[in-house]
């Protein structure tokens, strides 16, 4: 089924990561000395999940498309997507200095911001943030907040430890203050092994591993207590793949029953906890077809409710399928005006108040 039919919100779109010498203009003369001073210009920053000329990192039709208008005809316009959610996953995260991380984080979302955000009123924007320094990164967040455009705060998947820990809240308060979803990407800054059992020898194992990296966030979000904590945040699985999802839900719900008095703040089956509060991405669709990919999502809208979980994306320019056809065989019809712009009103505060994003889902007055 091709989505070009329809108008969606694309929730994963990545835009072409800028080079570090395209970040010193949006430096403080300070560090725009030292990153140049010091080389780091010239560096490349590529984390290793996505390799520049691996296949999968960019389908080829699609390969060296930079400027905006060429994205908007190639990544949203084919897929009928009314509005796209853009996103930097930039290397700089991965940065040990905490002082630096931040400079040039904030230079890569200022980017976004006028070079992407600025030149069309189709896209929206992420607040990518450093882990190494909660305080930096809930001061970035405060900076952009009033920017309506950014809809919500970008961090890898795998840090110094789980986004769910408590010496990450401040970040997510800051994100539940200001409207923004939490949004979690697959990906590493690769201070630790992937697999508990050690380092890959290879970008195939690593790919892999991410889905088994997922599942231990979710588990990490509920054991923690953040859903009771920030009652009104969202969290964003982004490329995350969900067909772990039912033995996973399954498995939380028949192993809290036994350790219910060590996580009290766990006060009902935990998949109970999770219904509108933790949304996945379509793509990549992780099913060998549309029987098990129907199959799969039965048995988690059994656990979840529905299907009001799972939110329209390309993942564009990652190499997911063929032509047009974002929308995988398989897919329930009665499910697809949600999956394609109505469940993204529900993940994504801010654009519940957008008039525009609201237009998608037949929705004509501004949220309260």
């Amino acid at each position: 089924m091709d989505a070009a039919q329809h108008r969606a919100i694309d929730a994963d779109l990545h835009l072409p990561l800028p080079t570090v010498r395209q970040l010193v203009p949006h430096l403080d003369p300070y560090w725009a000395d030292q990153v140049v001073r010091r080389n780091i210009d010239r560096a490349p920053f590529a984390l290793t999940a996505y390799p520049p000329r691996a296949p999968l990192t960019c389908r080829e039709d699609w390969r060296g498309l930079s400027s905006p208008a060429e994205v908007i005809a190639h990544g949203l316009d084919p897929f009928g997507s009314a509005i796209a959610i853009g996103s930097h996953l930039h290397g700089v995260v991965a940065l040990n200095n905490p002082d630096m991380a931040a400079a040039l984080v904030a230079a890569v979302n200022d980017h976004m911001r006028t070079a992407w955000l600025d030149a069309s009123p189709r896209l929206r924007g992420s607040i990518l943030v450093s882990l190494e320094d909660p305080a930096l990164a809930v001061a970035e967040i405060e900076r952009l907040a009033p920017d309506p455009r950014f809809v919500q705060v970008l961090v890898p998947l795998m840090a110094e430890a789980p986004i769910a820990r408590r010496v990450y809240w401040p970040i997510l308060a800051a994100a539940e203050r200001h409207g923004l979803a939490l949004a979690v990407h697959a990906g590493s800054l690769y201070r630790h092994a992937p697999a508990v059992s050690g380092w890959p020898s290879h970008q195939f194992e690593d790919y892999v591993l991410q889905g088994p990296g997922f599942e231990n966030l979710v588990l990490a979000l509920l054991a923690e207590g953040v859903f009771g904590k920030f009652p009104r945040l969202k969290v964003v699985l982004l490329e995350a793949g969900f067909m772990w999802l039912p033995t996973l839900l399954w498995r939380i719900d028949k192993t809290w029953r036994d350790v219910r008095p060590e996580v009290p703040w766990i006060d009902r089956p935990p998949s109970e906890i999770l219904k509108g509060r933790l949304f996945w991405t379509l793509q990549p669709v992780d099913a060998p077809g549309p029987a098990e990919l129907s199959r799969t999502l039965a048995m988690i809208a059994r656990r979840l409710g529905g299907l009001d979980w799972l939110l329209f994306a390309t993942d564009w320019p990652h190499r997911q399928f063929a032509g047009a056809r974002a929308l995988p065989e398989g897919l329930p019809a009665a499910a697809l005006p949600a999956i394609l712009a109505g469940n993204a009103l529900a993940a994504y505060p801010r654009l519940a108040a957008d008039p525009a994003a609201r237009a998608l889902a037949g929705q004509k007055e501004a949220a309260t």
